[in-house]
């Protein structure tokens, strides 16, 4: 009988021992997960800052790039002006010698302005021949014509891109079908 008395003694001294060691496992496992919770929270943090300071970047060269958009867009419309005060000119009247240094001027004042454009990445979109693009063109008419369903007939105003955005859609008359 004095084995099983001393036995239960025995367990728990062990048990007395062994609960510092696990007190211990328990707060060392406890520390580690919360360390590795805070390395993730960390990492994180660091992650979201690395984004905002790339759009951050993106915004900026945006600003940038496309600062002069609505500059651009009141500009078109005298570029648009010019090119109709060219066009309404008789060829009779272009011939006389009075008339024909305003008309080129008129016409070096317009090509000076196309220019300045292109130097800012202001393209014309090319339009008559080419197949409607939404993106690009709007359809202001359909016109019967023996090209394919689609394609561009006439252009009534020009359109223009600035870098690789739209300033103004090329206002277009299409193709109609049959």
């Amino acid at each position: 009988m004095t084995d099983e008395t001393t036995a239960p003694e025995d367990l728990r001294e062990q048990t007395a021992a062994e609960a510092p060691e696990v007190a211990e496992h328990d707060l060392t496992a406890k520390l580690e997960a919360e360390i590795e919770e805070l390395r993730s929270k960390v990492l994180y943090a660091q992650a979201e800052t690395q984004n905002v300071r790339r759009r951050m970047e993106k915004d900026a060269a945006d600003a940038r790039a496309y600062a002069a958009t609505s500059f651009a867009r009141d500009m078109l419309s005298v570029s648009d002006n010019m090119a109709r005060a060219i066009a309404a000119i008789p060829a009779a009247a272009a011939e006389n010698e009075s008339v024909k240094t305003i008309v080129a001027g008129i016409a070096m004042t317009a090509k000076e302005l196309e220019n300045v454009f292109q130097r800012h990445g202001i393209t014309k979109i090319e339009a008559v021949g080419h197949k409607l693009d939404p993106n690009k063109h709007q359809a202001m008419i359909e016109l019967p014509s023996d090209q394919e369903p689609g394609t561009i007939v006439q252009e009534m105003q020009a359109g223009y891109m600035i870098k690789d955005r739209l300033l103004r859609p090329a206002m277009v008359g299409v193709a109609k079908a049959g």
